[in-house]
């Protein structure tokens, strides 16, 4: 008899290892691989390669454990839409887990390149202003000035609130609704429109484990300071958890309530 529990449990593991594998790989391919000028590899390719990273996920792990991937995302559904707060734990760990094999995937992938490049971080989000150093030894614009630690916070805190909007929205029968099981498209174009708007002063981690896992994988592989200091617990790590929480709040005070009943 199949266990539903370690079926969730699983989807929750390959989806979110496609997800990272896709996301982390756009990042690796722009710092590693300009093919072309340092221009037509930028912030635009990784925003993009992003958002079909959870289009891809979603649409894979969807119809076994509702593909949250995201621990922002479990933790606000239980405190507001009834996720039981007893498959939580399950489904934070398989996104751990998921995410960190992800970033072995993309190593594995671009090991060569990595290695070549003194295993830059491709892993996790840090502080904004830092995408002129992406392109290792290429072309990239210089770095314009600097983001605090407070000021990544909010970045993430409004990026996450925004991703709970769409999440939310592309399931809400009572809302305009998606037909067709296009709902994966909403949140992926969610994360490209928080990325391109938002993504700035923190590199829009927006996800626990995304930014986790692949840190925990980068600093055994050999990537250097993914653990200085208190930024990589506060603003990729709680602050989403918080944007979370703060998402499926405003969306019900503000849009929930204000709804049409659903016709029978």
């Amino acid at each position: 008899m199949k266990s539903k529990g370690l079926g969730e449990f699983l989807g929750e593991v390959i989806g979110t290892f496609t997800l990272i594998l896709l996301g982390d790989g756009v990042v690796a391919n722009v710092g590693l691989a300009p093919r072309l000028a340092a221009p037509a590899y930028n912030w635009n390719t990784i925003t993009i390669g992003w958002a079909f990273a959870v289009i891809v996920a979603v649409y894979v792990a969807g119809g076994v454990s509702g593909a949250h991937l995201n621990p922002a995302v479990t933790i606000a559904l239980a405190v507001k839409r009834g996720f039981p707060w007893s498959k939580v734990p399950t489904y934070i760990l398989g996104q751990l887990v998921g995410a960190f094999l992800g970033a072995l995937g993309v190593y594995l992938v671009y090991r060569e390149g990595l290695v070549a490049a003194g295993m830059p971080n491709v892993w996790c989000t840090g502080p904004g202003s830092v995408f002129g150093q992406a392109f290792w030894g290429g072309q990239g614009a210089a770095a314009q000035g600097s983001y605090s630690l407070l000021n990544a916070s909010i970045a993430e805190i409004f990026g996450t609130m925004v991703l709970l909007f769409g999440v939310l929205a592309s399931g809400d029968q009572r809302n305009l609704g998606l037909k067709f099981n296009l709902g994966p498209f909403l949140v992926g174009g969610t994360v490209l429109s928080v990325g391109l708007s938002l993504g700035g002063p923190s590199g829009y981690a927006i996800n626990p484990a995304r930014d986790l896992g692949p840190r925990i994988f980068g600093a055994l592989a050999g990537t250097q300071g993914l653990f200085d200091g208190s930024y990589w617990i506060v603003a990729p790590v709680i602050m989403p958890i918080i944007g979370g929480i703060l998402g499926v709040l405003l969306y019900d005070w503000f849009v929930s309530a204000f709804l049409p009943e659903k016709s029978e």
